[in-house]
């Protein structure tokens, strides 16, 4: 009879699968399909990206994070409905999008400005959950949400550098 080897046998091995269970448990388009959804919510009730985040927990952002492999099959009006009711989140006169002068960028560009934001300076904090809420708490978060400014189709590197010194740099 053959001996079965257990599958972890090291406290390092344990270590190990708990890192790769969470490479697996999360990824890039996540983070975009959670950075495009906040846009669209703030968009969809006229608010600013970081009331809609602030509206929500670390739990909550948490779990929107993790289900999103699951919501991105669904329609992005059938979720905004859903975190408007969940959340509380409440409609605003922030209408960026009516204010642009030019044609607006969609939500899932700003998205993905956000997504590679968050990627870049992510090393800064503990989390993910935690650098989701700094960044769209930041000053940086009004400055991409000016259409009418050049800084939403700005070089990453210059996003990154501005986010990082508090301003946006010439």
């Amino acid at each position: 009879m053959l001996k079965r080897k257990p599958i972890v046998r090291h406290v390092k091995d344990i270590e190990r699968v708990r890192r790769s269970m969470a490479i697996v448990s999360w990824n890039e388009d996540d983070l975009f399909y959670v950075c495009s959804m906040i846009e669209f919510v703030a968009r969809k009730i006229c608010n600013k990206r970081k009331d809609i985040v602030a509206k929500m927990s670390d739990k909550a952002l948490e779990h929107q994070w993790k289900v999103a492999g699951v919501n991105h099959c669904l329609s992005f009006e059938q979720v905004c409905d859903e975190w408007i009711e969940k959340y509380g989140i409440e409609e605003d006169e922030f209408d960026n999008v009516a204010a642009c002068r030019y044609s607006a960028p969609t939500v899932t560009s700003i998205g993905r400005v956000y997504q590679t934001l968050i990627l870049d300076v992510m090393g800064l904090y503990e989390n993910v959950i935690e650098a989701i809420k700094k960044v769209f708490g930041s000053f940086i978060s009004d400055e991409l949400s000016n259409f009418n400014s050049s800084v939403y189709y700005s070089n990453p590197d210059h996003i990154k550098c501005s986010y990082e010194a508090g301003m946006i740099l010439d």
